[in-house]
């Protein structure tokens, strides 16, 4: 009986880890424009702004306003969230600190709208 239930289990997993390490979600369109936010007064000393983004959820897309944060290091700079398209529709890539400007997308050769 164990072993049946133990086979099961790693059928099941092995069915189920493609979902799981898919690196996306492709959207058939575009995000609307991005929005103009006016930042509030800076927290204080060392703050960095961090933009606002459409970000997809259940189904469609939602403002996530901007925010001031602090750098997890010094001279860490913010790459913010964005949408490139490709042939299966628009990949959302995700913001994060990084420790130089890599320009605004990571991926020059796609084709962008």
């Amino acid at each position: 009986m164990k072993t049946k239930w133990l086979a099961s289990l790693i059928l099941a997993s092995a069915v189920s880890a493609p979902a799981f390490a898919q690196v996306g979600i492709y959207i058939g369109h575009e995000p609307p424009p991005l929005r103009y936010e006016v930042r509030p007064a800076m927290p204080g000393a060392g703050y960095a702004w961090v933009d606002g983004y459409w970000n997809w959820s259940g189904g469609r897309y939602v403002w996530a306003p901007g925010e001031w944060r602090r750098p997890p290091y010094a001279g860490a700079y913010w790459n913010h969230p964005h949408y490139d398209h490709y042939d299966r529709g628009w990949a959302y890539h995700a913001g994060h600190w990084d420790h130089e400007d890599h320009g605004d997308h990571h991926d020059w050769d796609h084709d962008r709208r």
